[in-house]
């Protein structure tokens, strides 16, 4: 059972700013693409279809990146996400990215399992058994 996935990216020049260093909110889209990766490894989907008509989903209830260190275009970034809580509905993921061996930025996300059901708004719900079994929670990386 994987509990983590790693990837590098190259930064693209799109991802900068004007002084060449990666915009802050390239962090939280890479963030949120790497969760879906994770989803994805684990022969999940972030968004599933139900045959009644619902829908379950993972919205985030919060998000946050703390910068360490700049990093530019064209950088080769290793970007790790690591499941850090497995709650009744919830799921904390923390991820690092890296330069090499230097940290760049350190992020978290902790996003609630969710289902909208036709004619009703979303609620949360527990998360079910088939994508529990399939996480295992680490502690945070130092």
């Amino acid at each position: 059972m994987a509990s983590f996935l790693e990837r590098t990216r190259r930064v693209e020049f799109v991802e900068t700013d004007m002084a060449g260093i990666v915009h802050f909110s390239s962090f939280y889209i890479w963030m949120e693409q790497i969760e879906h990766e994770f989803f994805r490894s684990q022969g999940l989907s972030i968004v599933r279809h139900l045959e009644d008509g619902s829908t379950i989903g993972w919205p985030r209830v919060s998000a946050q990146c703390r910068f360490e260190s700049p990093a530019r275009y064209e950088d080769i970034l290793t970007v790790r996400l690591t499941v850090q809580r497995i709650g009744v509905k919830s799921l904390t993921f923390d991820v690092v990215f890296r330069n090499g061996e230097r940290v760049i930025a350190r992020g978290s996300m902790k996003t609630v399992c969710c289902i909208v059901r036709p004619g009703h708004g979303l609620e949360s719900t527990e998360i079910p058994p088939e994508y529990r079994a399939r996480f295992e929670e680490h502690p945070a990386e130092e």
